[in-house]
Order: structure tokens, then sequence, then C-alpha cells
């Protein structure tokens, strides 16, 4: 892994934005379509953040806003004492079927990253896959996430960066549905001068390896057609708009995605650029 040495400000954006009104529509968003068809796919990156991490059996690991909780799986594939969160009660309920399946012991609690219910210093690590970078208050999970985290201990992350294909995805949808003002990019901690200046005050090092997760589909349109029916934020693109716009945004889509698209048949072999973060504890 790349060490961050770069320093900057912290990012500050005017007029503030309601953050209660953006976490209740970002709830609905969640909780609607049915993310576990998505987040199983990905559950590559959550084994590949526990080995970065160097996850050791009977450590206590926390997984933060977790959706159908692939860090969850991994870590407890590795004899860890792993707590399962999220706010929302249905993503929660797919990662506990998973976790049943694979006849794992992993404890199940609906929680708020943004107001975790855990006592300072509760956890050997902390860990969240594309779920903390959607928070509305960037700042104060981040600080969450340092709060229960043991001094030594480590924090894993898998964020979206906005040069990728998700980012540009986000981009594209956002032509449509510009976000409110004042708020800032989920893909914002897929950068490296934010996660410096967040976490750096409170760490010993933080390390950086760009990866990539390839979205394989049958084809373009099957991607689409997946993410428009139970991806939570391209649903709700969707639904907002007329004929006109859903059909311009799905041929938006389309042509993104034919701009990367390396398969050389009718397949979709996407990269999808993300940042795996591992910040130590000071």
């Amino acid at each position: 892994m790349t060490a961050i040495v770069e320093r900057s400000r912290p990012v500050t954006d005017t007029p503030a934005p309601d953050l209660k009104a953006l976490k209740a529509r970002q709830h609905a968003t969640w909780s609607s379509g049915d993310y576990a068809v998505i987040g199983t796919t990905l559950q590559i990156v959550g084994e590949q953040l526990a080995e970065s991490m160097d996850l050791r059996a009977g450590q206590t690991v926390l997984d933060v806003a977790a959706g159908n909780g692939n860090v969850t799986l991994a870590a407890a594939r590795r004899w860890c004492e792993v707590t399962c969160t999220d706010y929302v009660e249905a993503l929660l309920a797919s990662a506990r079927a998973r976790a049943a399946a694979d006849g794992l012991h992993v404890q199940f609690e609906i929680a708020d990253a943004e107001n975790l219910p855990f006592p300072d210093a509760s956890f050997d690590a902390a860990v969240s896959t594309f779920g903390v970078m959607f928070c509305p208050d960037q700042d104060r999970t981040a600080a969450e996430l340092l709060r229960v985290t043991k001094p030594g201990g480590r924090i894993g992350l898998a964020n979206w960066t906005p040069e990728g294909f998700i980012g540009q995805l986000f981009k594209t949808i956002g032509k449509y549905q510009p976000p409110a003002a004042g708020v800032r990019p989920p893909a914002l901690w897929g950068t490296r001068s934010w996660l410096n200046s967040t976490f750096g005050a409170q760490a010993s090092a933080i390390a950086v390896e760009p990866r990539h997760f390839c979205f394989r589909y049958r084809s373009p349109r099957h991607f689409l057609g997946l993410f428009r029916e139970y991806y939570g934020p391209v649903l709700k693109a969707f639904e907002a708009l007329d004929a006109t716009g859903r059909d311009a945004l799905a041929q938006d889509i389309l042509d993104l995605i034919a701009s990367v698209n390396r398969s050389d048949d009718e397949t979709m072999v996407v990269p999808g650029e993300y940042l795996e973060v591992v910040v130590t504890r000071r």
C-alpha cells in the first residue's frame, strides 16, 4: 500500500445543507429495490479488505453501514467477533440470512453510522465497503469510526473514486437530479486529500491502495435493468423522471458503459476504481 503524505485543509461547503432531510431521503433510497442483488456481487471487495487489514481470529470487528454484509462475512470467516450494523432493517435481514446460510456467528444491530450506539474504543477494527461514504454528515461519520476504534486498532474502507465507473455513474445521474446545494459528493471518500485531512490527526498511519472491481454482466442492458430495479439510487433517479427523461438517462448510462467496456463480445466487463483504505488509529 502507498502511504498518504499530502495534507490539505478540510473541505467546507456553503450553504449548509439540511442533513436531517437528506438522511431521510437516503434512508428511503436504500430501503427501495433490493440492494442485496447488487451487493452480493461485490463480495470479493470484502475479502480483499479483510486480508489487507490482516484481521486475526478473536478480534472484535464492527461493520458500519454494512448493507448485505460483505465484510461481515469475510471477517466472520476469519473467526473474528463481528457486529454487523446498518440503519435499514431489510439490509440487515439479508446479511443475517447470508451468515446463517454459511453457519457464521455474527451479532446484528440496527445502528446509525453518524451516531453509533457503542462506547469509545469498543472494537479492534471498524470496517465499511461502499457504505459510510454515502452518509450525509461525512465529518461526523468519520469521527464515529475513530471514536469506536481502539488505539492501535484499524479502520478499513472501500470507497468509490470520483473518476471511476461508479463515480461517473453518479455524475451522470446528477445531470438529471442535481444534489442539494452544499451537499458534498459521496465520492469525496475516494480522494486521498480528504482522507488525509479527515483522519490524519488521529492516525499513526494511513495507507491507500487503488483497486478495481470488475462489473461483469450479461450485457450493458442487463446491468442497466438490474440497477434500475434493485439499486436504490438508480431506481429513485428513474422514478423521478418522465418518460423522455428516463429514456435519456438510460441512453447516457449505456453510453458511459460503452466508453469503458473492455469486453470483446456482447457481455459487460467494466473495471470500477475504488480506494482501499486502512487507517491505523493513534
